[in-house]
């Protein structure tokens, strides 16, 4: 998750360039390479959400949700891919990405991304108005849910 791949600062148009078989993200201009393919387990958990809030979100019908892999522009220099999250605003849902902060961000941690996601994407999220970030552990069981104050 550490590995970066280019030192000088990045922008969307370089994250446009990258190669399209490897997945990266971008933060403060700073690139980082993605694990390769979750684990069993943990695309059980991402399943697992997505039929839990799809189910939830469809009674209202305002925000969408979304899987990785799905670009998240939250500036020109900090493209992300979360796991899942939900977007309500439609008109941050471009044909190609999605612009600006959604309004959820769930996170399933993988043994590799546990420091990055815990300080790094949580400090990032709160930066764009992430209103909720929940950390997802998979063994031991646990959700955590961190909501913007202010």
């Amino acid at each position: 998750m550490n590995t970066v791949l280019k030192e000088k600062k990045l922008s969307w148009q370089d994250y446009l360039s990258f190669p399209s078989d490897e997945r990266w993200e971008i933060i403060d201009g700073h690139s980082f390479a993605m694990a390769p393919a979750p684990s069993v387990s943990h695309q059980r958990l991402i399943r697992d959400l997505t039929c839990t809030l799809s189910e939830f979100l469809g009674k209202s019908g305002k925000c969408e949700l979304f899987v990785s892999p799905c670009d998240v522009k939250l500036s020109e220099s900090d493209i992300v891919q979360p796991d899942l999250f939900v977007v309500c605003d439609k008109n941050k849902i471009k044909s190609t990405h999605i612009e600006g902060a959604p309004d959820l961000v769930v996170e399933v941690i993988s043994p590799n991304s546990i420091s990055f996601d815990r300080f790094k994407k949580m400090l990032l999220y709160a930066k764009f108005g992430v209103k909720e970030y929940w950390i997802v552990t998979p063994d031991p069981a646990l959700v955590e849910v961190f909501a913007l104050d202010g």
